[in-house]
């Protein structure tokens, strides 16, 4: 099972190493990371990808609560929440195929931000399965260089807020 957990954490140097770390040295991979400030600079949003069942995940989810520069973590799959990657993709663009390249990024809702003699790059943002039929989209093209972000995820709706957590954080309900 696919997990999708956001945890809010301290805005300090080595968090990040921190949960890495521990995750790794207990054996869990992470498939996707991607880490940012949030609305408050003391603290960042990590928004990562596990898979495994319910038990691995419950595991995952105790052990990054015992890390003190962690203030909440929340399993947001089970919920209605709106993901999405970034990928910039350079793609061999001789001038008889600028064209329909070009008609490609337009059905994708991409935009080409860089254009050089025989190559463009294009940005594209949106859900996994979207870009992944854009790269085999682009593929007989040539495709020259790739690079993508990790999921963010944000939980779709306002939440109402109850007591404080840690740090002095609201939880949702």
């Amino acid at each position: 099972m696919r997990h999708v957990l956001s945890a809010l954490v301290q805005n300090v140097p080595g968090v990040l190493s921190h949960v890495a770390g521990m995750l790794a040295s207990r054996g869990y991979n992470i498939d996707s990371l991607a880490v940012g400030e949030t609305e408050n600079p003391d603290l960042s949003r990590m928004t990562f990808v596990v898979f495994g069942d319910d038990a691995l995940f419950e595991q995952v989810r105790k052990q990054l609560q015992k890390i003190v520069t962690v203030v909440r973590v929340d399993d947001i799959s089970s919920q209605d929440f709106v993901e999405r990657d970034l990928m910039l993709v350079k793609v061999q663009a001789p001038e008889g195929v600028r064209s329909d390249i070009r008609e490609l990024v337009e059905i994708f809702r991409g935009r080409i931000v860089d254009v050089a003699p025989d190559q463009v790059m294009v940005e594209i943002s949106g859900q996994e399965s979207k870009l992944e039929a854009f790269i085999d989209m682009v593929r007989p093209f040539g495709i020259v260089e790739l690079v993508r972000t990790g999921r963010i995820a944000m939980v779709r709706g306002i939440s109402r807020v109850s007591g404080e957590d840690k740090g002095g954080i609201r939880k949702a309900e």
